[in-house]
């Protein structure tokens, strides 16, 4: 990443790992209205419970999130709005890699992954243009609305 641009929503740019973190707790948190527990997240993301608990902690300090020993996760507004942001980009390029391309749709996922990271705003815009601005990925997942990133809802 490039250290003197901005990350998402004009930040300080944050690390794939804490985007990852957030994209996360944002996709555990949404099948529950309770916190995502730290034994939940480590499942999800395949690590250690010590190192969920370690991000938890940091990304509380960093303001992303509220992290309640024993209880769980919970994103703060700009944690869940910057979730939102890095699921929108991870979705619109599957769709490009897919249907610009042409990379096979079991492909796009793993690519998807690695540029979630990078994308620029102006691309991100650019990309929309060209795939006429799409509502879902081609896994028929519904693609955030910038509306939705602004807002976090």
């Amino acid at each position: 990443m490039n250290p003197t641009s901005t990350g998402p929503l004009g930040r300080a740019p944050l690390s794939s790992a804490v985007e990852d973190y957030l994209k996360a707790i944002h996709t555990l948190g949404a099948t529950s209205s309770a916190p995502v527990t730290t034994q939940a997240l480590a499942d999800h993301l395949n690590i250690a419970p010590a190192s969920a608990t370690n991000m938890a902690k940091r990304l509380a300090a960093m303001g992303l999130a509220h992290h309640t020993p024993y209880r769980g996760i919970e994103l703060s507004q700009t944690g869940e709005r910057i979730a939102v942001e890095v699921v929108r980009h991870h979705r619109i390029i599957e769709t490009f890699l897919s249907e610009v391309l042409g990379l096979d749709a079991t492909k796009v996922h793993a690519e998807a992954e690695r540029w979630e990271h990078v994308l620029s705003e102006e691309v991100e815009a650019l990309m929309m243009a060209k795939l006429g601005h799409p509502e879902f990925d081609p896994h028929g997942q519904p693609i955030p609305t910038s509306e939705r990133v602004e807002t976090g809802v």
